[in-house]
């Protein structure tokens, strides 16, 4: 970190995605991503145990016009990492050690929900899967993150 972060510089930015007031504070000084910008990520929920975003296809497509497989792997960790982070707490952090999705159903146009839900919440370790789908409610893919939770330095 650099002596040019101001608490609170992004509010702006973790408003439009959709970050609680409560949450302001914890994420000021970073914003939620550059990449989560792009991709258009839009949250719902957040919880350590559910957090719920959305992200248009529209932007995030690959050659052939459907959602890019990487996109869905983007929202899945993104939303594990969040979940994870906020499960670390205060003075610790999540750290992405593993990721997987299986590829269920294609999409061309619309949004695309995620729902990240936990299966374990431990001192070391967070794991979540996260299942995106389409506006029907229709499985588009399933995937799975595990972070492991670290102590920051200082």
């Amino acid at each position: 970190m650099t002596d040019n972060f101001t608490p609170g510089a992004f509010a702006e930015e973790l408003a439009a995605a959709g970050i609680p007031d409560h949450m302001h504070d914890w994420l000021g000084a970073f914003g939620v991503g550059a990449l989560v910008v792009k991709m258009g990520i839009h949250f719902l929920e957040m919880s350590p145990e559910r957090t719920v975003a959305t992200m248009p296809v529209k932007g995030n497509t690959q050659v052939a016009g459907i959602l890019h497989g990487g996109a869905h792997v983007v929202l899945a960790e993104t939303l594990g990492s969040f979940a994870a982070g906020m499960h670390a707490g205060p003075g610790r952090h999540a750290v992405g050690i593993e990721v997987n999705a299986t590829h269920h159903r294609s999409i061309r146009k619309g949004l695309v929900t995620g729902t990240c839900t936990a299966i374990h919440l431990g001192r070391t370790l967070a794991t979540h899967e996260i299942v995106m789908t389409d506006a029907q409610g229709r499985r588009l893919s399933t995937a799975r993150i595990t972070n492991m939770l670290r102590d920051n330095a200082g």
